[in-house]
């Protein structure tokens, strides 16, 4: 387990960077093979996505320094809940006691995103999406990437979680955002087996379903068990599914890179200001299912 740490301590963010290069690129091609989307133009489509990895890049950097100095801190002070526990001398148990709570902390943080009114500005960017695919992963704005990351800042400051667990976490975490982000669907028994313990595909998309109350419900990150517990836990058939969110379902406010990045600082709208948009985008365009 030593020789474990010191690696991904050491190489952990490259090791972060080029799994996510190369299960991206293996997602990628299953959606090829066994994408659930139709009438769509998939290069076009991950073109406007990609940007975001730019814009998100300074915020990256300056708040991957405040990880460090927060971790090194908690360290040096032995701060955090973790140092208070049974056995807190085994990695093995500190690491299941962090990545449970670092997930608890993301599905908190995912349900206030959806739940304050300017924080949601930023993250229906995400959700405006109408074509999910592996690409959707990367449709960030750069606020919300600050806004995600200073909340995970602040979890691992409470817990006082190593850096060498947070890195494995977010290499676990690139690998099931990826899954749950596919454009597929598992068969459902296995989609019931996988998604008693873990975010699927199948599950997330009922979470990028363009109506309430499907967008709020199946928060969590990696597991499933949050919503389970806490009741926010839905199912949508295949066919019912519309991808979006019904107060942007324009084209302007899918697919253009400018007006996604401007979006958050516009007027807010209420469920049900842009119907008539999305009845006729869905119509023409139709991002249709193959059942």
């Amino acid at each position: 387990m030593n020789t474990l740490q010191q690696f991904i301590s050491g190489y952990g963010q490259q090791l972060q960077l080029w799994l996510f290069i190369s299960l991206f690129i293996i997602t990628w091609n299953i959606e090829n093979i066994a994408g659930i989307l139709l009438h769509y133009k998939k290069w076009k489509h991950a073109f406007i996505n990609a940007p975001f990895i730019l814009t998100s890049i300074p915020g990256q950097l300056l708040l991957g320094l405040a990880f460090v100095k927060i971790i090194e801190w908690t360290a040096q002070h032995q701060f955090g809940f973790l140092y208070y526990l049974p056995f807190s001398k085994s990695s093995m148990i500190l690491f299941l006691v962090s990545f449970i709570f670092l997930d608890l902390g993301e599905y908190v943080y995912h349900i206030i995103m959806h739940k304050v009114k300017r924080l949601w500005m930023f993250h229906i960017v995400h959700h405006s999406d109408q074509a999910v695919d592996v690409s959707t992963t990367l449709r960030e704005h750069p606020g919300e990437n600050i806004i995600r990351l200073s909340f995970t800042l602040l979890w691992v400051f409470i817990s006082g979680t190593t850096f060498w667990i947070l890195m494995l976490r977010q290499i676990i975490q690139a690998f099931t955002t990826l899954f749950a982000h596919m454009s597929y669907r598992l068969p459902d028994k296995a989609d019931r087996i996988i998604g008693l313990l873990f975010i699927t595909p199948n599950l997330h998309q009922v979470h990028h379903h363009y109506k309430q109350p499907y967008t709020d419900c199946n928060y969590g990150d990696v597991l499933s068990i949050w919503d389970r517990l806490f009741g926010t836990f839905k199912k949508l058939p295949a066919n019912k599914l519309v991808f979006g969110v019904d107060t942007h379902m324009g084209k302007e406010d899918a697919a253009n890179f400018i007006a996604l990045a401007k979006l958050p600082f516009g007027k807010y709208r209420k469920s049900g200001d842009d119907n008539k948009q999305h009845k006729s985008y869905t119509m023409n365009e139709g991002y249709a299912h193959k059942l």
